[in-house]
């Protein structure tokens, strides 16, 4: 069991701090790689909603039924999984949008003031959107930690997801920071910190909720994994990977990103 939560929290880092490589990128590139990242982007959303729809959403389905019953689970199930929903767009309704994570920029999009320092506008934007980014990983470092906790292999899988849409969150953070403050350090900092609410929500997870971990609640909680994680694809991702796509590579990041995880779950069958 402690092995098992050893690895449930350092995926949950590494998710996290994938944040920082998007600010270290941001420092030691002109431009912004928009293949890559629209591949990246898109096999991120494959994975996520491959995953979601096909294990994480039946093992919360087999958990609630289980425990409750065929018909009482069944709804349990849906209400989750479009609980979930509703928790991660509330959580983006109220973030201003000069901070919000979804409105993704390139490197190249900002250009250094005549004097960094003299630039508010700049750095209040930079400050919003560490802040945003730190709520939006919240949640996910419980989905994250409680899927590993469950399903080691799962976990890794939604660790990969989130790790590789935090990347482009880092630049989001670091580029408007550096530019109204000329500090680099400062830049990697906030970026660095703004991940850390990852790791957070899993400890809050640990405390407070393992102690009440039955079929029941897991059941509802990786229903409502499920629904955040379908979300974040179809809301944040896709719509980022088409914004930096030429040539439809988003949809084959897609396909490959479900392909991949669909092989990996055939394999460990």
């Amino acid at each position: 069991m402690a092995e098992n939560l050893l690895f449930a929290f350092a995926l949950t880092l590494m998710a996290g701090l994938a944040t920082g490589i998007g600010s270290l990128l941001a420092f030691f590139t002109s431009t912004t790689n928009t293949k890559f990242l629209s591949v990246a982007l898109g096999f991120s959303a494959g994975v996520m909603i491959y995953v979601s729809m096909v294990e994480i959403f039946v093992k919360a389905q087999d958990s609630l039924t289980s425990a409750l019953g065929l018909q009482m689970g069944s709804w349990m199930t849906v209400v989750g999984f479009f609980g979930g929903m509703l928790l991660i767009a509330a959580i983006d309704k109220f973030i201003p949008k000069q901070g919000n994570p979804h409105e993704l920029k390139k490197v190249e999009d900002m250009n250094a003031p005549k004097d960094p320092s003299k630039d508010p506008a700049l750095l209040k934007m930079g400050t919003f959107t560490a802040l945003a980014i730190a709520i939006h990983n919240f949640p996910e470092g419980i989905a994250t930690f409680t899927a590993a906790l469950q399903d080691p292999l799962m976990g890794v899988a939604i660790a990969v997801a989130i790790a590789i849409h935090n990347i482009p969150e880092g630049v989001a953070v670091s580029v408007p920071i550096y530019y109204a403050t000329g500090d680099k350090k400062k830049a990697f900092k906030l970026s660095f910190l703004s991940g850390l609410s990852e790791p957070l929500g899993a400890v809050v997870a640990f405390l407070f909720l393992m102690p009440y971990l039955n079929d029941v609640m897991f059941g509802i909680i990786f229903a409502a994994v499920a629904g955040i994680m379908v979300f974040i694809s179809l809301d944040e991702l896709l719509p980022a990977a088409k914004k930096y796509d030429e040539t439809h590579l988003s949809i084959y990041g897609l396909i490959a990103g479900m392909a991949v995880m669909a092989v990996s779950l055939l394999l460990f069958i």
